[in-house]
This record gives structure tokens, C-alpha cells and sequence, in this order.
């Protein structure tokens, strides 16, 4: 069983980043000064409203910003999205979370799972180790 930590815990880092508007939506920009935090160009899990979601943290092509361009159901959906919805945009709608404005990144556990949140309110995310290396390429072979 997961213990659940809230987003003030001392072990939670959080991040601020910018909801910026894009052609088909928004995406968020990850500080530059915060990009060791991240690892570019792989599947995380992101929690939305307590959903367990994933998303892919990629390099913009412009100026080598970390972004995240979009939250989806599946993994295979976060490295290919062209079949999916985004939950990212939903999730600024729902949030009143306007292109300028920040959300905050909850670091739970690095290169594995985080979660979004709008400033003020609290989250609470159920932790847990993420699987062991070979697990982890099983399981991304098998979900291709």
C-alpha cells in the first residue's frame, strides 16, 4: 500500500512553471533554473485531481526550454498523442488557469511521478518507488 504525502511535505520539492498558450492549447514551461529537476524525453506520471496521468517532459525546439505539452491516459498516448486528449488543457480550463499564469509542480518522486496543482492549494499523492530498471523497459516494450 502507497503512503500519501501532501504536497507541503519536506520530501516534495515544488516547482514553479509558466501555463503558456500554444496553436492547440497550452503547455507549461519549465524554469531553466529548475531543469535538473527533470529528465528530458521520457514518460512521466503526473497526477491531475488525483488522477494518475502521464505525460512526456520534452526539449522546445526553440531555445531548449523542458515542457510539457500535454497529459494523457496511457503512457504510449504521452509519447504519441495524436489519438488522445489531451488532460492538460482540460485541467486549465477547469482551474482558471490563464496562458501567463503559474502552476506548481510537485517533485514526488524524481524522473517518476509528479503532480500539478494550482498555487494555494494543496495535493495529496499517493507515494510509492518507482519500478526497477528492467521492470520499467518490460513494461515500455510491452505498452508499445
Amino acid at each position: 500500500m502507497a503512503d500519501r504525502i501532501a504536497s507541503d511535505h519536506p520530501s516534495v520539492q515544488t516547482v514553479r512553471s509558466t501555463c503558456t498558450e500554444t496553436t492547440t492549447g497550452v503547455q507549461l514551461e519549465l524554469p531553466a533554473d529548475e531543469q535538473d529537476a527533470f529528465t528530458a524525453d521520457e514518460v512521466v506520471r503526473i497526477v491531475l485531481d488525483g488522477d494518475e496521468l502521464f505525460a512526456r517532459i520534452e526539449r522546445a525546439l526553440v531555445d531548449d526550454t523542458l515542457i510539457v505539452t500535454g497529459i494523457y491516459e496511457t503512457p504510449s498516448l504521452a509519447r504519441d498523442p495524436s489519438g488522445g486528449t489531451d488532460r492538460l488543457a482540460e485541467w486549465a480550463d477547469n482551474h482558471s488557469i490563464d496562458p501567463g499564469s503559474s502552476v506548481l509542480v510537485d517533485i514526488v518522486e524524481p524522473d517518476y511521478l509528479y503532480g500539478l496543482r494550482e498555487p494555494g492549494a494543496t495535493a495529496y499523492y499517493d507515494a510509492y518507488e518507482p519500478p526497477s530498471e528492467s521492470l520499467s523497459s518490460i513494461a515500455e516494450n510491452l505498452d508499445e
